[in-house]
């Protein structure tokens, strides 16, 4: 039996690729994206168990992709933890009503990530 995939969407080294380790360490494969343009085209075609994305980006909003991929009929099911330095709570609060199912800080994205996986699964 594969592996459940999880697209992995940050900018950040730091907690990004902390993320992809624990998911590593979690038995999922996962799937970086670098450019969030591509995050909805690769959701559909590569179809996740979830998608984590990190909500701070040089030049693009990730608000807009969580927003696009929970109004788009092949990855509305995709449950989308979001995170961001705990100093962006207003950021936060944005992306939960951009639709994002999780947020936490950067600190409680690798901290907590099982709990959190197990949450975000549950949700649906």
């Amino acid at each position: 039996m594969t592996k459940p995939l999880a697209l992995v969407a940050y900018e950040r080294l730091l907690p990004g690729s902390q993320v992809c380790l624990k998911l590593g360490d979690l038995g999922y494969r996962v799937r970086q994206v670098k450019d969030l343009v591509q995050l909805v085209s690769l959701a559909e075609q590569e179809t996740p168990l979830l998608v984590v994305l990190d909500l701070v980006w040089k030049t693009r909003d990730a608000r807009i992709c969580i927003n696009q991929l929970k109004t788009n009929e092949a990855t509305r099911h995709l449950p989308v933890i979001a995170f961001a330095d705990t100093k962006s709570k207003i950021l936060l609060d944005q992306a939960m009503t951009a639709g994002a199912d999780l947020v936490t800080s950067d600190g409680g994205i690798v901290n907590q990530l099982e709990h959190l996986l197990e949450r975000a699964l549950d949700i649906e």
